[in-house]
């Protein structure tokens, strides 16, 4: 695994909904990649404060368990819509223990199968939410601001060459999409 693809504050996203992953896959298998980890079950529990402080600061604190990678990590978003970081931790029940010790309450889960895939310099995570559909993530991370507005036109470029194009682009976030499938 390539950990420089995940080290920066700030992370260029783009998200879309894909019609059919065996064909997003077979472009991907087309050209050249690495993979990180396939089918991994994600599992990540939102934690904010009674009053929802957090969200009305557009921001998000987040404990993400990986299995079976075994990866877990602490992951804070926001204010700003790049602004993310992220740092590996060892227990995650420890973790969710000392937030809640800390006046934080679970507000959301999200269980999601993901796979990752390197291509260049940009990571591409492969998402399948139950009840949501199936979605692609493009992405780099950096802590430099100033290559924020570059790396969009390079994840566009990227996204484009898989077939993927402005109408197939989900703005909304996975908490948001679930949420809404829950009222419906």
């Amino acid at each position: 695994m390539s950990q420089q693809h995940f080290e920066g504050k700030f992370e260029v996203e783009l998200k879309y909904r894909i019609p059919s992953k065996s064909t997003f896959l077979a472009k991907l298998g087309s050209m050249p990649h690495e993979m990180m980890l396939q089918d991994n079950l994600e599992s990540d529990t939102y934690f904010d404060t009674p009053e929802r402080h957090l969200l009305a600061q557009h921001k998000s604190l987040c404990i993400r368990d990986m299995q079976p990678s075994g990866i877990k990590l602490w992951i804070v978003k926001g204010p700003e819509a790049d602004r993310c970081e992220a740092t590996n931790i060892s227990d995650v029940s420890k973790a969710i223990s000392m937030l809640q010790t800390l006046g934080y309450v679970k507000v959301q889960q999200i269980n999601k199968v993901r796979s990752i895939y390197f291509v260049g310099d940009f990571h591409i995570t492969v998402d399948h939410l139950e009840g949501v559909g199936d979605f692609a993530e493009f992405a780099i991370m950096t802590d430099e601001v100033s290559l924020l507005d570059d790396y969009r036109l390079q994840l566009l470029n990227l996204a484009m060459q898989f077939g993927l194009s402005e109408q197939d682009r989900e703005h909304r976030s996975y908490r948001t999409l679930q949420s809404q499938v829950r009222k419906a």
